[in-house]
């Protein structure tokens, strides 16, 4: 079993900054950020795996960046140059091995609101 807890979401306006930060309760595999717009799917905004591999969804290139502490169990993402379109709620996961099912099973936190507005 793994908690996840985001924190750092906000009200921002337009250019401004946010730093999100999502706490393990113990040493997981891969982590990503999700986030959900209303009326929209969720989708992925960058996944980071445990060796500081990185992924983004073309939309934020250039303007997130997410980053992890192995030592502290913990994830960041740091987004710079907010638009109105990045405003959702931002979930993180994170994956980890059970070897009752031989698979990795996906643990989600509760989830932060990012609100990009002036």
């Amino acid at each position: 079993q793994v908690q996840l807890v985001e924190s750092g979401g906000g009200l921002v306006q337009p250019g401004g900054s946010l730093r999100l930060s999502c706490a393990a309760s113990r040493s997981v595999g891969a982590m990503g950020w999700y986030r959900q717009a209303p009326g929209k799917q969720r989708e992925m905004v960058a996944s980071i795996s445990s060796g500081g591999g990185t992924t983004y969804v073309d939309s934020v290139k250039g303007r997130f960046t997410v980053s992890r502490d192995n030592a502290k169990n913990t994830m960041y993402l740091e987004m710079n140059s907010l638009k109105p379109e990045d405003t959702a709620v931002y979930f993180c996961s994170a994956g980890l091995y059970d070897p009752r099912i031989s698979r990795s099973r996906t643990y989600w936190g509760q989830g932060t609101q990012v609100t990009v507005s002036s």
